[in-house]
């Protein structure tokens, strides 16, 4: 319970943080926030008018398939990708003052949650204009964003705990998540999958993620209780030793950094 106590004892410093987060990710560019709708746009874009052509994907509505799963994958990898480095890039803070530090991966999770569901408004203006519409079922879609958070956020407290102590996290994170890319059903549907292999889809919890995100938005039917019921004790298992492992390593943060 000692990190619900940081984090509230600290919450406007977590608040300041979050705002720092979504705010300096586009700080100086033209667009600004806007890119948070035209980056998931342009890369669906690029895969919709290639991809059906070299894996013959026969999808209906295949733009819409695509969107509403790489959305939420842009959520899981930005968090990844951005967490790895938050405690490295606060050395000089950590340094001088005293402060929860798990208040630095939570910051980036917190940020790219609140970023992810003004994202969702691209997948309902989809569904919306692409004639499918909605249904009841978004009603979980908080559920479902909530349990994302908490599967990123047990891995970033290993991750950004981890990369102070060898930088080479990052390259090895990046080279993993791009093969992830390819072993989630996100470009194609589980049953184009080799039978032989896969298992591969099934152990992967992302798999399970996107099928969730997909049966509430793309196929507006309940998702799956027995993967969500998975996902939920994983995340769990996942945070709680993810928090252990950083109160663990963050002893050593200050002399390493």
């Amino acid at each position: 319970m000692s990190i619900f106590k940081n984090l509230y004892q600290y919450r406007e410093l977590l608040k300041t943080n979050v705002k720092k987060e979504i705010r300096g990710k586009y700080k100086g560019s033209f667009l600004g926030i806007l890119w948070s709708f035209l980056n998931p746009l342009l890369t669906v874009l690029v895969y919709a008018i290639v991809f059906p052509y070299i894996m013959r994907v026969q999808v209906p509505n295949y733009l819409i398939f695509l969107i509403v799963a790489i959305i939420p994958w842009n959520f899981f990898t930005t968090c990844i990708t951005t967490g790895c480095n938050c405690v490295w890039l606060n050395g000089g803070i950590i340094k001088k003052v005293y402060f929860p530090r798990e208040v630095l991966p939570v910051s980036v999770i917190l940020a790219g949650l609140i970023n992810f569901l003004i994202s969702c408004i691209i997948i309902l203006m989809f569904l919306f204009f692409g004639g499918i519409g909605f249904s009841i079922q978004l009603l979980w879609l908080p559920i479902i964003a909530i349990i994302q958070s908490l599967f990123s956020l047990g891995l970033l407290f290993i991750l950004s705990a981890i990369n102070v102590y060898v930088r080479d996290v990052e390259y090895v994170v990046s080279f993993i998540l791009n093969l992830l890319f390819y072993a989630t059903p996100i470009l194609y549907t589980a049953d184009m999958f080799p039978a032989k292999i896969s298992w591969v889809l099934n152990i992967n919890p992302l798999t399970h993620l996107i099928n969730a995100y997909r049966s509430i938005f793309y196929y507006q039917t309940m998702p799956s209780l027995s993967s969500l019921f998975y996902l939920f004790i994983l995340s769990l298992g996942v945070l709680g030793l993810g928090y252990i492992i950083f109160r663990k390593l963050e002893k050593g943060f200050a002399e390493e950094l």
